[in-house]
């Protein structure tokens, strides 16, 4: 790990600790670091995500935008990982019968800015998104038409 990269730190609420450990520590393969009986860190690829224990989650349907035909929740966070690395764990949880809760696609495929995606949600309602950029330099081009 190289201590001169920043780390992000999100805190996201849960209503079960030990359905989060399974899906963050067993599902996603996060390793799990300081926990107390109300909450958890876990390595999210290198980042820090600590889940808090709360006694109940107001159930509203999410905030949504319409992106390429796909309703994307607006409150969501994630991960950019490397093509093979995305293409791995979409193997993963697949071949473990993970409901997607937006299936894997491409967006602008052979063209500058080319990403993979899909979105699970984890047991307390939390939405994740997990993207691969063919070319990680388009992470934050602005105007794709120049590339």
């Amino acid at each position: 790990m190289n201590p001169d990269y920043p780390r992000f730190h999100l805190a996201i609420p849960v209503t079960d600790l030990d359905a989060a450990r399974h899906f963050y520590g067993g599902v996603l393969g996060c390793a799990t670091g300081r926990e107390s009986t109300r909450w958890i860190d876990f390595d999210f690829f290198g980042h820090q995500l600590v889940v808090h224990q709360v006694d109940a989650l107001q159930t509203v349907d999410p905030a949504t935008n319409e992106v390429e035909g796909h309703e994307v929740p607006a409150s969501h966070f994630g991960i950019v990982m490397p093509w093979e690395s995305y293409e791995l764990l979409l193997n993963k949880l697949s071949d473990a019968g993970m409901d997607f809760f937006i299936d894997h696609h491409v967006r602008f495929p052979d063209r500058p800015g080319e990403q993979a995606t899909f979105f699970l949600k984890d047991p307390s309602g939390n939405h994740l998104e997990f993207k691969a950029f063919r070319n990680i330099e388009m992470l934050f081009a602005r105007d794709l038409e120049n590339y």
